[in-house]
């Protein structure tokens, strides 16, 4: 078998050799970067032409390893030391070189990474000697693309042909040391994307489009309800295209019938629900009131009545700015028993339906219990019956949201009622979830969903997801971030997801319940940071020194999409349609807002009739942003994404 593929004959030359008919010249790899990234080596494998690739590894045993290592840094700190008594400037490569032996060696005490010896070679081949002089050429430029310098294995190509053959033989020996995470990274198995079904197992059936993966060009199709809880936390700085992002994976995510509820404190959301037909609560509008006594309309409770009892407890403390004294809270207890029963609601289900008392009740039973700590309770909260803040809670319910999408508007309301208007909300979207045939928030289209299994059409259960951006308004709020903790933690078992979105990184980072939330978040969407809160980030998520520096170059949209051991580069795309949905620039909003005008002034005309273009995009009839109203016939069939839906893709200006 060798005498039918060896060559007839070799002839060696300082700069090449002739095997046969061909020639072949053999490059050594004799510098690499300070860090690699995923498939590293890939621009040298991917290169059109024939290059053999040998990479030789060695494995060094851990004493020997180490004892390297202490002699490499007793070097590099002997010389900084010898530069500083001779007054010479400290050598930053030096330093970095220090500094990064310093820290392999800690690794390789603790176990985590292994260091090996490696040789990397390349022979490339030609059928002409001029043609061989160009394929070095470019093999050289791929090279340098991903910071490798390579040098001609000169009298040694015959060598070197022989290293690059599968004989598991290197003659040239030109090694570098490599930890365990470098190495693993250069295999071609290595794939800056994220990793496809395996041959045989069936292709995936969920999942939205998130962008690009600007490393690879290839797309970023991410399924959170297929990961181990299905919350995503999303966090970038003002500017960065948080909220863009949000949008885009709310749109995508209505097409597959999930229950979507929206925290909006900017009122940015309002767009969007009028192009797919969602329902928008203006909390703080004139006329708007949300009762916090009601109970769910759904199938009755037998502790109903405790649980709102409970949840009163915690309004009333993000009321007052502080939770009441133990004596106050004993009377408040009273005091929400006693406005119950004068409503004629007990713990009987049968109750249930009966209008629920109001915040003025409240107030006129703490004003009659005996305990003084009552009466002045009840003058801390007159404020919120006859005061200022009396339109948001004082009287009944004067809205009922529904549908697929539901939009809850905090911009009209003054600071001073976020925090409690961002609790209201929350906690209507917390009975939706914990009890799905409530008709309030989140509620399902009955033409889709067995209200009785609580399922979609096709027998699936129907999935919610729960939008709170700008959450460090919530998170500053001591009850609001404990609310918002719980829903992080309970909304998997509810078949629900919750996004957190914030610019604030402090708010998430610095408190434990901030963490808590980040730490729940399976999918984690890290778009460009701040100089100033990038340690914080890095610390928090492990990104390494080239991930941070990504992302505070990164572009706007752009960043990194993060869930377990993958990590994966991310560019936000999307059709013209949803770019117009998204978009949150004030120059293209005012154009959005002059031919809504146009529009509006067109529709007094006698026009014929037409048929409306399609936008790429699910309507489900008109959008609601009116005190009482709701959306008609909310997500009727919900339609599935086409397979077109991104053509015409609109990536972010650069």
């Amino acid at each position: 078998m060798a005498a039918g593929v060896a060559p007839t004959g070799v002839e060696v030359t300082a700069r090449h050799l002739r095997a046969g008919d061909g020639y072949a010249a053999t490059l050594v790899v004799t510098g690499y970067p300070a860090e690699v990234g995923p498939a590293w080596l890939e621009p040298l494998l991917s290169w059109p032409g024939r290059l053999d690739l040998a990479l030789h590894i060695d494995p060094l045993p851990a004493p020997v390893a180490a004892a390297r290592l202490r002699t490499q840094r007793a070097r590099y700190h002997s010389t900084l030391r010898v530069d500083a008594a001779r007054g010479r400037l400290p050598d930053p490569s030096l330093e970095a070189s220090a500094e990064a032996a310093t820290d392999l060696a800690e690794r390789l005490a603790r176990g985590e990474a292994k260091l090996f010896r490696v040789g990397l070679y390349l022979t490339v081949h030609a059928r002409t000697e001029p043609e061989l002089a160009d394929a070095c050429a470019q093999v050289r430029a791929a090279a340098a693309s991903v910071l490798l310098d390579v040098q001609p294995a000169t009298w040694r190509h015959l060598a070197g042909w022989t290293t690059t053959l599968p004989l598991g033989v290197d003659l040239l020996r030109a090694h570098r040391t490599m930890d365990t995470q470098a190495l693993a990274a250069a295999f071609p198995l290595a794939s800056p994307d994220l990793p496809a079904p395996l041959p045989g197992d069936p292709p995936t059936s969920g999942g939205v489009l998130y962008g690009i993966n600007p490393d690879s060009g290839g797309i970023v199709w991410w399924d959170r309800w297929a990961q181990e809880n299905h919350n995503a936390i999303v966090l970038a700085r003002s500017g960065a295209g948080k909220s863009y992002f949000v949008k885009l994976d709310i749109a995508r995510n209505l097409y597959h019938g999930v229950q979507v509820a929206v925290i909006d404190p900017e009122d940015e959301y309002r767009h969007l629900a009028a192009t797919v037909g969602g329902t928008v609560v203006q909390l703080g509008a004139p006329g708007v009131r949300i009762n916090p006594f009601d109970l769910s309309p759904g199938p009755a409770r037998a502790d109903a009545v405790t649980r709102r009892g409970l949840f009163i407890h915690t309004l009333i403390g993000v009321l007052l700015g502080a939770a009441p004294a133990t004596d106050e809270r004993a009377a408040l207890d009273r005091a929400i028993l006693a406005a119950y029963r004068e409503a004629g609601i007990t713990a009987d289900p049968a109750t249930h339906r009966r209008p629920a008392p109001q915040m003025g009740t409240l107030v006129a039973a703490l004003c009659a219990d005996r305990d003084p700590a009552g009466g002045a309770l009840a003058g801390r909260l007159t404020p919120w019956v006859e005061g200022n803040y009396a339109t948001l809670l004082n009287g009944p319910t004067t809205t009922a949201p529904s549908g697929q999408l539901v939009v809850w508007s905090l911009r009209q309301l003054p600071d001073e009622l976020r925090a409690a208007g961002t609790l209201l909300a929350l906690d209507a979207i917390w009975q939706s979830i914990d009890n799905p045939t409530h008709s309030g928030t989140g509620a399902y289209d009955t033409s889709t969903v067995d209200t009785r299994t609580h399922t979609a059409e096709g027998g699936r259960p129907v999935r919610r997801m729960v939008v709170v951006d700008e959450a460090w308004l919530l998170l500053r709020d001591g009850e609001g971030a404990k609310f918002l903790f719980r829903l992080a933690k309970a909304a998997r078992k509810r078949n629900a997801g919750l996004t957190v979105a914030t610019q604030d990184v402090a708010d998430i980072l610095s408190t434990d319940l901030g963490q808590a939330v980040a730490a729940n978040s399976a999918t984690q969407i890290l778009l460009k940071q701040a100089p100033q809160a990038i340690d914080a980030i890095g610390a928090a998520f492990g990104l390494t020194a080239g991930e941070r520096r990504a992302l505070l170059a990164a572009r706007t949209g752009t960043g990194l999409l993060l869930s377990g051991t993958y990590r994966v580069g991310l560019e936000v795309v999307a059709s013209p349609a949803e770019h117009r949905m998204a978009t949150t620039t004030p120059a293209e909003l005012a154009e959005l807002h002059h031919n809504e005008l146009f529009d509006g002034e067109l529709d007094d005309t006698d026009l014929p009739d037409t048929d409306l273009p399609d936008t790429g995009l699910p309507r489900t009839g008109r959008a609601s942003t009116e005190r009482g109203d709701t959306a008609d016939s909310v997500f009727s069939g919900s339609p599935r994404l086409r397979a077109d839906a991104s053509a015409g893709a609109r990536r972010w200006p650069r």
